[in-house]
Parts: C-alpha cells; structure tokens; sequence
C-alpha cells in the first residue's frame, strides 16, 4: 500500500511538471508578433531626423516652426506619420499613411512591414527623400484635397511627373490596426480623412514651404 502511494506522487509530480514547463513556453505566435511588432516609433532616432529636418528647412528658407516625417521602417498598420514641432523639439500630431503598391494588389496591405520604393513612371511605389509640400488643389480623393509634392532629390525628382500628391483616402483609419496593414494605392501618402483635415489645416496657413521627408534608414 505504501509502495502504491509513493508510486502515484512520484506520477503526479511528474505531470504537474511537465505542464508547468509547457504553460511557461512563449506561444509560437505570440514570439512572431513581437518579432515584427519591434518595427515601432522610436523617438531619439527621429529627434536626430527632425535634427537633420531643421537645418535644411533653414538652408532652403522651408517653413522652420514644423516639418512632417514619414518613417518607412514602422510597420504600416502603425503611425509613422509624425508632425514635428521644432520648438518643442517634440511630435505634436501622428497618423497613418499608407505608400504605394508597387506590384501588388492595389488596396492590399501586402508590404506592410518591408514597402518597395521606386522613382520610376507607373512603377505605382512610393519614393524615399525629401519633399516640398507644394499646392493645394482639388482631389477625387478623400476630402477633395490634395497638395502637390516637390521631390528635393534624386530619389524623388519624378513625383510631379508621377502626379504623386498628398491627400486623404476613406479607407485609411484614424487608428492603429497593427496587425493589419494600412491600404497601399499607387505611391501617394495617404491619411484617413479626419488626419488629414488636420495637416490640412496648419499647411493653408503656413507662409512658408513645409518639409515632408519620407525615409527608411
């Protein structure tokens, strides 16, 4: 009878083991979201951007009190659209925005987390450099707006040509929907409406040209 006893503590311990070392394993999937979830905001990185930003506005006389940063490294399911106060050396607003298909199903989210970029005609990406956030005129799109962009380099002198411009697009969310992807057109920056009347609103009275730099680095 003892020798049963001991038996049956020796198994229970044994299982009570072997499901506590199970119940302490990371979930396979739980470890892939936090693989890809490390794509995020990463403020010092884009206060030497915003840096960066501010020297150039002032060399190129660019509006110097904000600029707006668009980090391509952060997953597109997250805001990575930052307006940047250069006087409070802080982010004052951030949104979604989506970039461009590329080869992909127009309206997919399928780059979200690696975008392809490109300066060519039709190529239907979005391009990296710095731009100069130009007219505001009428858009099919969104809330009717648009404002046409300057590319400033070489990696972006065809965005007038390639007609990209910035407007807002009703498939765009005002919230994050990580793990989900923002909605990918055809290479142009893209807000939710409600995002965008609210750039909207501090480019129709800024005096000078704002800086809008899309970067992935």
């Amino acid at each position: 009878m003892k020798f049963l006893q001991i038996l049956i503590s020796i198994l229970f311990i044994s299982l009570t083991g072997c499901v506590n070392s199970v119940d302490n394993q990371t979930p396979r999937n739980e470890f892939v979201n936090t693989e890809v979830d490390t794509y995020k905001l990463d403020i010092e990185s884009t206060r030497l951007k915003a840096k960066e930003a501010s020297k150039f506005c002032k060399s190129k006389k660019m509006n110097e009190e904000y600029c707006v940063l668009i980090d391509m490294k952060i997953h597109s399911g997250r805001k990575r659209l930052f307006v940047w106060d250069f006087k409070k050396d802080t982010i004052i607003h951030s949104f979604l925005v989506g970039h461009g298909c590329c080869d992909s199903r127009w309206g997919s989210d399928l780059t979200k987390e690696k975008p392809v970029f490109s300066n060519i005609e039709e190529s239907h990406c979005s391009s990296l450099g710095k731009y100069k956030i130009g007219e505001r005129g009428y858009s099919s799109w969104g809330v009717n707006v648009k404002y046409l962009l300057h590319g400033l380099e070489a990696s972006n002198k065809n965005a007038l040509k390639r007609v990209i411009v910035l407007h807002s697009w009703e498939v765009v969310s005002d919230d994050e929907v990580y793990p989900n992807g923002t909605p990918e057109g055809w290479g142009c920056p893209t807000l939710s409406n409600n995002s965008f009347k609210v750039l909207d609103k501090m480019l129709k009275v800024s005096k000078r040209p704002v800086l809008m730099w899309i970067y992935n680095n």
